[in-house]
C-alpha cells in the first residue's frame, strides 16, 4: 500500500469515494489497513457520512445471569444479529475499563452498559459506560451503587439523557453533572417500562396475590421531576384489552406506538393456558389498539412446551427467547403484507439454556459518547 496511487489522493477526495459505500463496507475497509483506517476514522470522514450512510439496525444480545459465570471469556464482545443479511456479528469491546461489562440499552448508535466503576475496590459500587463499538470511544458516567444495577432498567432517550427506573425511585442524568433522583411511586415493579420521546410507559399488576390485573401507566420525566407521579392511561373503549394476555410486556414500536406482548388466553380462568402469542398495537396519537401479528402455531409450540419466553427488540422487530429453546423466533412487520413475517434465527451465541434479552443497536459511526 505504501506504493498506491492512492496516497496521492485528496483528503476530500478519498471521502468521497468511500461515503458512496454502505456502512457495512466500510466497516470491513476499515481493516485492511492501516491508511484505510486513517482515512475512514477521520472527522471529516464522519461528518460526511453522517448525512448519507444510514445506520445498520442490528439486534444486540443482553448476557443472561447463567452466561455470567459459565462464559465470561465471551462478554469482552457484543454479539448482534443482522436481520437483512441473516448473519450474526459481534464487535469487541476490549478497549472498556472493565473486564466483564453488560450491555443493557442503545440509542442514536451508543452503547450503554453497566460496569464495576473504574475508581472503586470493591463491586459494591457501579457505573454506567456510554461507547460507540464501532469507533471505540467510551464515557464513564457517574457511579452508582450496585442496587440499581442489579433492579434498575435503564431506558435512554435522545441527547444522552438516561434514565434508571425502579419501583420506588428514579434516577435521571441529563447528560453532564450528576445523577438526580426522584421518587417514583408506583403501585408494584414496572414491567418492561418503554421510554417514547419524553414519555415514559410501564405496566403494573394492581391485582390481588391470586390473580393478576395489569394495567398502563406514563409520565413524563418532567413530571418525575415535580414529583406528580403516573398517571393510569385507560379508555372505556379498551373493555379487556389486559385481561386477553398472560404476563404482557411492552416494546417501543416505531414512530409514536407501543407494543403490548404476551401469551393469548383461551379463557379467563386463572390456570389457563395460552393459544400462541399475541402483539397487540397502541397508536399513542388516537389510543386505539389494533392487533399487530401472532406467532404462528408451529413455531408457539416450542415457546408453549417451555413455559417461560423473554421479549426484546423494538421498531418494526420483535424478538422472543425461551428456555431450551435453541433459537429465536422474530416477528418483522416490515416484511411482507399485513400483519407482517415471522422467522426463526438459529446459531444465536452462547445462549446457555436458550433465555436471552437484548435490545436495537442502530450501529453508526458518527455518534459521540
Amino acid at each position: 500500500m505504501d506504493t498506491s496511487p492512492l496516497h496521492h489522493l485528496p483528503q476530500d477526495t478519498l471521502n468521497q469515494i468511500f461515503s458512496h459505500l454502505p456502512l457495512r463496507q466500510i466497516i470491513i475497509c476499515r481493516s485492511v489497513c492501516r491508511f484505510f483506517n486513517h482515512i475512514l476514522t477521520s472527522q471529516s470522514f464522519l461528518t460526511l457520512i453522517s448525512t448519507r450512510s444510514p445506520p445498520l439496525r442490528l439486534i444486540a444480545l443482553r448476557p443472561s445471569s447463567h452466561h455470567h459465570h459459565r462464559h465470561v471469556s465471551s462478554l469482552i464482545f457484543l454479539h448482534v444479529y443482522d436481520p437483512n443479511l441473516n448473519q450474526w456479528l459481534k464487535f469487541s469491546l476490549n478497549f472498556l475499563p472493565c473486564k466483564i461489562p453488560i450491555p443493557v440499552s442503545s440509542s442514536l448508535g451508543l452503547v450503554y452498559l453497566w460496569v464495576d466503576s473504574p475508581n472503586s475496590n470493591n463491586n459494591s459500587h457501579k457505573s454506567l459506560v456510554v461507547c460507540n463499538p464501532l469507533t471505540r470511544v467510551y464515557r464513564v458516567l457517574p457511579q452508582l451503587g450496585s442496587a440499581w444495577s442489579k433492579h434498575g432498567t435503564v431506558l435512554v432517550g435522545s441527547a444522552h439523557r438516561v434514565l434508571v427506573l425502579t419501583e420506588l425511585a428514579a434516577l435521571f442524568y441529563s447528560g453532564s453533572g450528576s445523577w438526580l433522583k426522584f421518587s417514583s411511586n408506583l403501585p408494584s415493579k414496572p414491567r418492561s417500562p418503554v421510554l417514547v420521546h419524553d414519555s415514559v410507559f410501564a405496566l403494573c399488576d394492581v391485582g390481588s396475590p391470586w390473580r393478576s390485573q395489569w394495567k398502563l401507566f406514563n409520565c413524563t420525566i418532567t413530571e418525575l421531576e415535580k414529583s406528580r407521579g403516573w398517571n393510569r392511561l385507560e379508555k372505556h373503549e379498551w373493555g379487556d384489552v389486559f385481561d386477553i394476555l398472560k404476563r404482557p410486556r411492552l416494546v417501543h414500536g416505531i414512530g409514536n406506538r407501543i407494543l403490548m406482548v404476551g401469551g393469548l388466553k383461551s379463557s379467563f380462568s386463572l390456570a389457563t393456558s395460552c393459544s400462541t402469542i399475541l402483539i397487540l398495537r397502541l397508536d399513542l396519537d388516537t389510543l386505539e389498539w389494533d392487533e399487530a401479528g401472532r406467532m404462528p402455531l408451529d413455531m408457539f409450540n416450542y415457546f408453549h412446551e417451555s413455559g417461560k419466553f423473554k421479549v426484546f427488540g423494538g421498531g418494526d422487530r420483535v424478538c422472543f427467547s425461551a428456555k431450551r429453546v435453541k433459537g429465536l423466533a422474530m416477528w418483522d412487520c416490515g416484511l411482507g403484507a399485513g400483519k407482517g413475517e415471522w422467522k426463526w434465527i438459529d446459531g444465536v451465541p452462547g445462549n446457555g439454556d436458550g433465555l436471552c434479552r437484548g435490545f436495537v443497536y442502530e450501529a453508526r459511526l458518527d455518534a459521540v459518547p
